[in-house]
């Protein structure tokens, strides 16, 4: 199993395009999206990249293709803050990649972009996802009753935290950027 955590690049479309055929909640995960063709992804990743510097997408892969994403958004330096969000392919699951991808982003991110705060939330209904957190270091500091809506259902939000001086976590993945 090759593992790797890298910026996505356009060639990724036909991946991601898979994923998105493949895993039901993607297009929530992706705010509505369209990643229907590998066209359409290849257009979704371009916006993407024009984010930067405030945003970075990185492309989860395993074996050579891209199966999910960390992303940091809100990055700004007068607080020195960001926001994490990621997701996997459902093929990815349950493999402990996300963990060690996001431990991974938030190891660079204080290393290299100079942040102090790395916030992220979930839906209280999503287990999954707080164990990602969990393992990649991330504190809980609380729910956001009512945060986040997709259609007309609104969720509690569970907020988490890490910050350069907490505790590293022996979680790792090779990375390229």
């Amino acid at each position: 199993m090759e593992l790797l955590l890298r910026p996505w690049r356009p060639d990724d479309a036909a991946d991601l395009a898979a994923a998105a055929a493949t895993t039901p909640d993607l297009a929530v995960q992706v705010g509505g999206a369209d990643l229907s063709t590998t066209d359409a992804c290849r257009r979704y990743l371009a916006a993407l990249d024009e984010r930067r510097p405030t945003s970075l997408a990185l492309a989860i892969t395993l074996d050579g293709h891209a199966v999910g994403n960390v992303g940091l958004s809100g990055i700004e330096h007068t607080h020195d803050t960001a926001w994490v969000s990621y997701w996997l392919a459902s093929s990815a699951r349950g493999q402990g990649l996300a963990g060690r991808a996001v431990a991974t982003a938030a190891r660079w991110a204080f290393a290299e972009l100079g942040l102090f705060r790395l916030e992220l939330g979930h839906r209280v209904n999503n287990p999954a996802s707080c164990r990602v957190a969990l393992a990649a270091g991330f504190s809980t500091e609380g729910i956001e009753r009512a945060k986040l809506r997709y259609g007309q259902e609104r969720f509690d939000v569970e907020t988490h935290a890490r910050l350069a001086t907490d505790p590293d976590v022996a979680l790792e993945m090779p990375a390229a950027w």
